[in-house]
């Protein structure tokens, strides 16, 4: 099982970017998906949160510019961008909480990370 991220890249600030995440092996449920972030020197930070029924949550230096959504029946999680800032560079990860079968519990499942560059 596992989580590949694809979409991140150089953008100058103001600009969009569209982060994509794809799960894939055994997979019997996904409840929530995340992405997180980490830019140098600084903690791991969550960005936003999905729901499986489709309920948002964002980091309050996001809210307004960033969307996630997700596709329950492609097991993917997409972040728009928009407005993006200097501050907005970091790696950024996703996660996934889920079930291998009905009688499994959750487990955690992250990507290995994409890198986003906002240049001022």
């Amino acid at each position: 099982v596992q989580l590949v991220e694809s979409g991140g890249g150089l953008v100058q600030a103001g600009g969009s970017l569209r982060l994509s995440c794809v799960a894939s092996g055994s997979i019997y449920s996904i409840d929530d998906m995340d992405w997180y972030r980490q830019a140098p020197g600084k903690q791991r930070e969550l960005v936003a949160v999905i729901s499986s029924r489709g309920s948002t949550t964002y980091a309050g230096s996001v809210t307004g510019r960033f969307t996630i959504s997700r596709d329950n029946a492609k097991n993917t999680v997409y972040l728009q961008m928009n407005s993006l800032k200097p501050e907005d560079t970091a790696v950024y990860y996703c996660h996934a909480m889920y079930r291998s079968s009905y009688f499994t519990a959750l487990d955690d499942l992250w990507g290995q990370g994409t890198q986003v560059t906002v240049s001022s």
